[in-house]
């Protein structure tokens, strides 16, 4: 019998895996082979096993009769529900954290802005993306908001796909600027309310751009 895998082994191997998606190390439909994740991660099989089964229950990995497991592949309809639904936490963060920001960290959401304008200008589409991905993490880290911060990083995981798909779209960065920095600036100057809401437009903003490209590239 296979001896029982630590609760915080298994995790931490789930996060690992999680983390490599969200990277686009791995990617959607990709296979994942147990003991090539052994040795990348340096773990048991019984934690790699563990680790797939939490991330099938998440909606991340998905179980192919005969075939293992592999990178689930999330089709549009559902990728604008997870935005939709990320929207909404999001919005609740970027209150909370206008809340509770301090001096130091509106000079670091400042600063994002600062790097994101310069990365659009020099036409940095990853460099851009990256940044974005950070400023997002910042915001629900300063909002003290563990429980929908958790949640956030499973959805963008089922989503990278679309998330990325996105990021080299043609002027799609300068339609998101101007509604980051407007983000950063209610937050920084404590305006829970306004950047509630601008998060949650910005958010539809992003559904309504997955919508439309998943509408082109099915014609």
């Amino acid at each position: 019998m296979t001896p029982a895998v630590p609760a915080s082994n298994a995790a931490q191997v789930a996060d690992a895996i999680r983390t490599a998606i969200l990277d686009g190390e791995l990617v959607p439909s990709q296979r994942l082979v147990e003991a090539d994740l052994c040795t990348q991660f340096g773990a048991s099989r019984s934690a790699v096993r563990s680790a797939l089964a939490e991330l099938a229950v998440e909606g991340v990995v998905e179980r192919v009769q005969n075939r293992g497991a592999r990178v689930r592949s999330v089709p549009v309809e559902e990728a604008v529900e997870i935005i939709e639904v990320r929207g909404v936490l999001e919005a609740l963060c970027a209150r909370k954290a206008a809340e509770r920001i301090d001096a130091g960290q509106v000079a670091e959401l400042r600063q994002m802005a600062e790097e994101m304008t310069s990365a659009v200008k020099a036409g940095e589409l990853m460099r851009y993306s990256e940044i974005n991905s950070r400023l997002h993490r910042r915001i629900v880290e300063i909002s003290g908001q563990g429980t929908a911060g958790a949640t956030i990083e499973r959805l963008r995981a089922q989503n990278v796909r679309h998330q990325f798909r996105l990021a080299v779209q043609p002027g799609r960065a300068s339609v998101s600027l101007p509604e980051h920095v407007e983000i950063i600036e209610a937050i920084c100057t404590g305006q829970g309310d306004q950047a509630a809401k601008i998060m949650e437009a910005h958010m539809a903003s992003i559904a309504d751009a997955i919508r439309r490209a998943g509408a082109a590239a099915s014609h």
